[in-house]
């Protein structure tokens, strides 16, 4: 995947076009991924016994990957993904700047 957990990503679609915020967590085999603070949901819990409450918590639900791109640290530019193999390891390249991502 091209996108992983602690990266900054630009949302390219959706209510929240044009936000920046860090990856949580990522789904490779939904191709889905979750961001800190965006695509907020609602989600209302019923009581379960009569001393608890009900209450409405406000979750981060995930999106698909192609609506995100990942932001370049160096550059600050959403940028698309390409791949240099150094040492034996793969590493992930900005394709505008040429600065590795890992």
């Amino acid at each position: 995947m091209k996108i992983k957990t602690n990266d900054k990503v630009k949302i390219l679609s959706g209510k929240d076009k044009g936000k920046i915020g860090k990856v949580v967590q990522v789904f490779p085999d939904d191709g889905k991924l979750v961001v800190e603070g965006l695509n907020v949901i609602k989600k209302h819990l019923k009581t379960r016994s009569k001393s608890e409450k009900g209450q409405v918590l406000e979750l981060a639900a995930p999106f698909f990957i192609s609506k995100a791109a990942l932001v370049c640290p160096k550059c600050e530019k959403p940028v698309r993904v390409g791949y240099k193999i150094e040492n034996d390891k793969k590493i992930r390249v900005c394709r505008k700047c040429g600065q590795s991502i890992d």
